[in-house]
């Protein structure tokens, strides 16, 4: 079986992407490998760091727990795509982040956009609380958290204001 592989065919940041892939190939290492994007990090490859945090089908996913033939069929969306599509959330949370300096050495950076950016797109008004918890499973060890809570709070209120670049 180890010498065997599947095809596997899905939408990566719009545009069709098809590969023959090892069953047991993570998604994050067919990204960041064979197709060259390195947005999505790997951490601790048990799906508790959130550094690999991307969307699958509009909802985010740990990538480094996902196979790479879960992905057949599916629209995936990596920092990379994010950026390019030029979300209108995502650049006030980049501004935000920025000038709250909530990304440090940027190794967790796509994650937790990927998580606030979920966040915000459910809920525009989010309490600190609901924040902190949504960013819980994405694990920083530069900003102490403050940072990245006050900028996705300015970046909420900026889209709540019409404000947004």
């Amino acid at each position: 079986m180890d010498d065997e592989f599947l095809p596997v065919s899905f939408t990566l940041n719009g545009s069709t992407v098809r590969q023959s892939v090892s069953p047991r190939t993570h998604l994050a290492d067919m990204l960041r490998g064979p197709l060259g994007l390195t947005g999505t990090h790997l951490g601790c490859e048990h799906g508790v760091c959130g550094a690999c945090t991307l969307f699958v089908d509009g909802l985010t996913v740990r990538s480094c727990l996902m196979l790479a033939v879960q992905a057949d069929g599916a629209a995936v969306q990596t920092i990379e795509g994010l950026s390019d599509a030029q979300d209108p959330v995502l650049m006030a949370l980049q501004a935000a982040f920025c000038e709250r300096n909530a990304l440090q050495c940027g190794y967790c950076t796509a994650g937790m956009l990927a998580t606030a950016l979920e966040l915000l797109r459910e809920n525009r008004s989010p309490e600190r609380a609901e924040i902190r918890d949504r960013l819980s499973g994405n694990y920083c060890r530069c900003t102490g958290y403050h940072a990245v809570v006050d900028a996705v709070e300015l970046a909420a209120a900026r889209l709540r204001a019409g404000e947004a670049p």
